[in-house]
């Protein structure tokens, strides 16, 4: 994702501390006692280290790292959740920094107890670990708005059509998707980097392209003139390729898992609250 997260921390300090003050008395967040000793081994193991440790990588606009020097070193929801449960277990939070690759084999080697870097749940994941889920990332389309043909659309299904031609970049994890979810459209397939084809659109070489519904919304705000389906909330509640996002933990262990899915679960305002605060300032 191409945003910058420095640039944007130290304004997004201030409304997430405020979201969290003003959600955090409300009945919205129902505290959760954990399970007694004795129910669960990893929490009784936590408690008698008196830490939490938490896989992290910064990964927009779950999880985000402060590098100014000043303040908390991480925020976003899954620090906000994590930093629940350290409070409701009554221990300190201790960070164990990861790779995209060690994210997921940190658990295994108990070298971490959560890993709280945003995972999209994946049926190979599920395999070594369970997924406490708060959020989901999705794809939404893109068009120019003074384009008859993309503009005429009311919803995605209307791009499956013989006049609409979709650009998707090469290689990436749109090409696929984009094909079976639009079989009867022309496609145009480009190379190069970036969160998509920006250019073909804006060069009316193509009428429509799939982008991830997080850096959407910065790249509305640089390229006038845009618009997306669907439409509402600037695509923000786009169910179009969707895939579930949380924290996860190592395989078989039910109470911890309930547990953590239940303090989530009374967080999901404040949680959803602290995620559209950080898209509304990605740069």
């Amino acid at each position: 994702m191409s945003v910058s997260v420095k640039k944007t921390f130290r304004r997004l300090v201030m409304p997430l501390t405020v979201i969290a003050t003003l959600v955090a008395g409300s009945s919205l967040t129902q505290a959760q006692e954990p399970p007694a000793a004795g129910k669960s081994p990893r929490i009784d193991a936590i408690k008698s280290a008196g830490v939490l440790r938490v896989a992290v990588l910064s990964n927009a606009p779950w999880l985000i790292e402060n590098t100014s020097g000043t303040g908390e070193a991480w925020d976003g929801p899954a620090w906000i959740l994590a930093k629940e449960y350290a409070r409701l277990l009554g221990v300190k939070l201790q960070t164990v920094p990861v790779s995209h690759e060690t994210k997921v084999p940190v658990l295994a080697s108990n070298q971490a107890d959560l890993s709280i870097t945003a995972l999209a749940e994946t049926p190979e994941r599920l395999k070594v670990v369970d997924f406490v889920i708060y959020s989901q990332t999705s794809v939404c389309m893109f068009g120019r708005a003074d384009n008859p043909k993309f503009s005429g659309a009311k919803k995605v299904d209307d791009l499956n059509h013989p006049d609409i031609t979709i650009a998707y970049l090469t290689g990436s994890a749109e090409e696929n998707w984009v094909k079976s979810r639009f079989p009867l459209a022309k496609y145009r397939a480009v190379g190069g980097t970036g969160v998509a084809p920006v250019e073909e659109i804006v060069a009316k070489r193509a009428d429509a392209a799939p982008i991830n519904r997080i850096p959407y919304v910065p790249l509305s705000r640089k390229v006038k003139g845009l618009a997306s389906l669907p439409a509402e909330n600037n695509c923000q509640g786009s169910m179009e390729k969707a895939s579930p996002v949380g924290l996860a933990i190592d395989k078989n262990q039910p109470v911890l898992l309930d547990w953590l899915r239940d303090v989530a679960k009374g967080m999901q305002a404040k949680l959803d609250a602290a995620e559209g605060v950080v898209v509304s300032k990605m740069e």
